[in-house]
């Protein structure tokens, strides 16, 4: 094995081009109760993208190593690790470190995948498939038959929603902001598609809920739409705020949730995924979900790491589909 790699370093706060620095340094080993991974794909997200300019849930403190969800294989074992081969294929959620060409992991940092999948099916698989399982059950409390709106639906984690919607029975409505997009929802299970800019978007989501709203909404836009997302929502219904893409302040009138008994809650996967309860539903449900074989990841398109701050300007200004992967090797 190679006893250095390359790495990115965010070295200051600013927008990607002016943060990322490529480093190289030695290998790291791991410690007790951690395993050494060869990362061979890196799935980004948005919160690497705020965290590199300081914009995320928790504050960035330079200089780090982004990336927080990675794949590859295990390559070493740290005192007191079990349950885990050498030559393992892992998907990583280790809030930072995967832009690198190797990475230490605690244990209990890694999520099991099947081993039929490639490195980039798995970096394209935790974050978005388990946010979108919290948002659809674990807190949206979602049933068959109900319908669900999924905004960017060719997103990632648009695509994750459809996907898991579809295996738990759910019926959708998909917004996204091209007909290229949308057939992509179409060709995923979604049941109806709109443009996220269609002027009559609020009175066509609730026809086709029945007229009422739809029950359940992951709202990932924010800004001046979660108003719109509040009239398209049915009587009691639950909208879940994932994000705010829009990077907008949002204000709340609580009288617009109090008239219709409506629910707004927020998601964090982080703090879902040291829930003792949150993690034990998951385990069960999530399993069986994706025993039924209707759940696919959905890499989108791949960069080198050379080239991570122009794939995290191109997610920040909407020119992706699907998972966007970088491949520290390549």
């Amino acid at each position: 094995m190679t006893r250095t790699m390359k790495h990115l370093l965010a070295v200051r706060q600013g927008l990607p081009a002016e943060a990322l620095e490529l480093h190289e340094s030695p290998v790291p080993q791991p410690g007790p109760g951690e395993v050494l991974v060869r990362v061979e794909a890196v799935g980004v997200n948005y919160a690497d993208v705020l965290s590199v300019m300081n914009e995320y849930l928790t504050p960035a403190h330079y200089p780090f190593v982004p990336g927080m969800e990675f794949a590859g294989y295990v390559t070493e074992l740290g005192a007191g690790v079990s349950g885990v081969k050498l030559g393992q294929l892992v998907a990583c959620l280790a809030g930072q470190g995967g832009l690198a060409g190797y990475a230490t992991v605690p244990v209990q940092a890694l999520v099991p995948v099947p081993q039929t999948y490639t490195p980039v099916q798995a970096a394209a698989f935790g974050v978005s498939y388990l946010t979108a399982f919290h948002g659809l059950r674990t807190l949206g409390r979602g049933q068959a038959g109900e319908w669900v709106l999924v905004q960017a639906a060719a997103g990632a984690l648009g695509r994750a929603s459809i996907q898991l919607a579809g295996a738990l029975d759910m019926r959708v409505v998909a917004m996204a902001s091209t007909e290229e997009k949308l057939a992509v929802a179409r060709e995923l299970g979604a049941d109806v598609t709109l443009l996220q800019d269609d002027p009559e978007r609020v009175q066509k989501v609730r026809e086709a809920a029945g007229g009422l709203g739809v029950p359940l909404i992951l709202e990932v836009v924010g800004g001046q739409r979660l108003a719109e997302s509040l009239r398209m929502a049915a009587p009691r219904g639950r909208i879940i705020l994932i994000g705010n893409a829009s990077r907008e302040e949002v204000r709340v009138n609580p009288v617009d949730l109090m008239k219709r008994n409506l629910t707004l809650t927020g998601l964090w996967l982080t703090t879902l995924l040291t829930d003792p309860q949150a993690q034990a539903q998951t385990a069960a449900e999530f399993g069986r979900l994706l025993d039924k074989g209707r759940i696919a990841p959905q890499p989108g398109p791949s960069y080198a790491l050379l080239d991570t701050a122009q794939a995290f300007s191109d997610l920040l200004d909407r020119r992706t589909s699907g998972k966007v992967i970088i491949e520290p090797w390549r």
